[in-house]
């Protein structure tokens, strides 16, 4: 345990060390234990492998917690020609590996380390240490041979992927930051932030009339917040009842055309806040951390809290979206709330509106998960290799959170892990798992230099990164004429690198390159935790 947690901390600091203002990075985590491993102080083989496999267990897991609830709908709504390009990248990368190691003869156990840290992958390192694991005939030494391989090639892979992005800037002669520009108008333009305004009732046809009898509102998108009487001094609450006179204000909640629409139907706009105007009305935001309430929609609250009460908007983790009776709250998500104070009050207890259990990590359903996730990954699937294909402990894990933080709950149990929770689980995991690997490799490390694969294993690591990333980038570009800003996104989320993310922001200053990263992140995480076992597999 000594040797296992002054090779952490080490691990850890030179993680932290910045070489002109750039990390080291995950490429520094396996340094340390490389270097102890081979002076001889290596625990017990069976202490790395206890280690290394809870520590893959705990990363892949909390990867797949955080990318779950917007998994399945990335998928949907993602883009199916930017996850295509995703997956040509992921999909060139194993055949250029596969072709390397047959024209240069390499070690296929090397090579699948070179291909994980040439796509600044850790899950799929972990995989392919689970697939080794089930190859008859492969001694300590050859098990080894990834972690080396990974150590080798990913600092290379993280200056190569951004490479690649230069490349194909300088290829195409393209100015980022005013594509990104461009890019945001028109975004703007197909999606309008929500917004406040105040619209005066002058259509004398709506006097006496309803808010829910007003011609078209129920596919305006908008929400009647609260109404000023034309002859009252105070604000008050407006329901789907409220009856509507001729010189009314009326406060609404909405994006866009819908507010446009709803203007020409009503009224005028005019430059006054009602949120000033005295009264009674007063406006929360509540957070769902209520149990046995998630999932229900918001239809269900103004029904239970009996009309007395108005959602304006909720906000799904950085999405904010104008509020409908048959949006399901998940946990963890704010609404906006209008109504009296000791509506709003019994509002609060429907929501639970708990910051501490926001924050607090409930081990039951981490446990039932992980369980869950060792089950499934244990299960051979039937093809014809020499080996069994399983999900392991690697993809095994990262499906099952996927799946569960996706279904939110069931029954009593929430499949929710906080934030700071899921932090630090994936780096007490990532550390863990390299640490382990580091020292057990490490032992092998000199039997691997003078094998000579050294600069073999750079050379083909740059090749794995580059080619896929130019050609499907090119393509890209000159055939579907897909925006640098996105493209630049795409490239980096297929290669699973968030530096390279950080990079393209720079060079379009903005986060235009975040939407194509978010789109492909989860599907590639998922595709390259397989892809290594198959290599292995099917070519050990």
């Amino acid at each position: 345990m000594l040797v296992v947690t002054v090779v952490v901390a080490a691990d850890m600091a030179l993680g932290q060390l910045r070489v002109r203002g750039t990390g080291l990075g995950v490429a520094a985590v396996l340094f340390a234990g490389l270097v102890v491993g081979h002076l001889g102080f290596v625990p017990p083989t069976a202490t790395l492998e206890l280690l290394r496999d809870f520590g893959l267990i705990l990363f892949v897991y909390a990867i797949g917690a955080q990318l779950g609830p917007g998994f399945f709908a990335s998928l949907r709504h993602g883009g199916v020609r930017l996850n295509a390009l995703a997956i040509a990248v992921a999909m060139g990368g194993v055949a250029v590996a596969a072709l390397g190691a047959k024209l240069l003869g390499l070690d296929v156990a090397g090579v699948v380390g070179v291909l994980a840290g040439a796509t600044t992958n850790t899950p799929s390192l972990g995989a392919a240490h689970q697939a080794l694991d089930g190859v008859i005939g492969v001694d300590d030494a050859r098990r080894g041979l990834p972690s080396l391989g990974y150590a080798v090639a990913s600092p290379f892979g993280v200056a190569g992927i951004i490479g690649g992005l230069v490349a194909l800037r300088l290829l195409f002669r393209v100015a980022p930051r005013a594509e990104a520009e461009a890019l945001l108008r028109a975004r703007a333009a197909e999606h309008p932030p929500v917004e406040r305004r105040t619209l005066l009732v002058t259509n004398h046809n709506l006097d006496g009339r309803a808010v829910k009898d007003i011609p078209g509102i129920a596919g305006f998108g908008v929400v009647v917040s609260r109404v000023l009487p034309a002859h009252g001094a105070e604000a008050t609450i407006a329901h789907a009842d409220t009856v509507l006179h001729e010189g009314d204000a009326l406060l609404v909640v909405g994006a866009g055309r819908g507010l446009d629409d709803l203007g020409v139907m009503v009224g005028r706009y005019a430059d006054v806040d009602l949120r000033g105007v005295p009264g009674v009305v007063d406006v929360r935001r509540l957070v769902m951390t209520r149990r046995d309430h998630v999932g229900r929609t918001l239809a269900d609250a103004e029904v239970e809290l009996g009309g007395a009460v108005t959602f304006t908007r909720l906000r799904c983790g950085e999405v904010e979206l104008t509020a409908r009776g048959d949006q399901r709250v998940r946990f963890g998500d704010l609404g906006h709330a209008v109504g009296e104070p000791a509506t709003l009050d019994r509002a609060a207890v429907w929501f639970g509106n708990s910051d501490k259990a926001l924050s607090s990590a409930e081990l039951l359903p981490l446990f039932v998960g992980v369980a869950l996730g060792v089950g499934v990954g244990a299960i051979a699937i039937p093809l014809r290799l020499p080996a069994p294909l399983k999900l392991g402990l690697a993809g095994g894990p990262l499906l099952a959170a996927l799946v569960l933080a996706w279904i939110g709950r069931i029954g009593p149990v929430v499949w929710y892990l906080p934030g700071n929770v899921n932090a630090a689980l994936r780096e007490l995991g990532m550390a863990l798992f390299l640490s382990a690997v580091g020292l057990k490799a490490g032992a092998h490390i000199v039997e691997a230099a003078r094998s000579g694969a050294g600069p073999s294993w750079v050379l083909l690591g740059l090749a794995i990164t580059l080619v896929p990333m130019v050609v499907v980038g090119a393509f890209a570009r000159a055939v579907w004429r897909l925006d640098y800003p996105t493209l630049s996104g795409v490239l980096a989320g297929a290669m699973t690198d968030p530096p390279a993310l950080a990079f393209a922001q720079g060079l379009a200053g903005s986060d235009t390159p975040a939407v194509g990263y978010a789109a492909v992140y989860p599907l590639t995480m998922v595709l390259r935790t397989v892809a290594a076992q198959l290599f292995v597999v099917s070519l050990l």
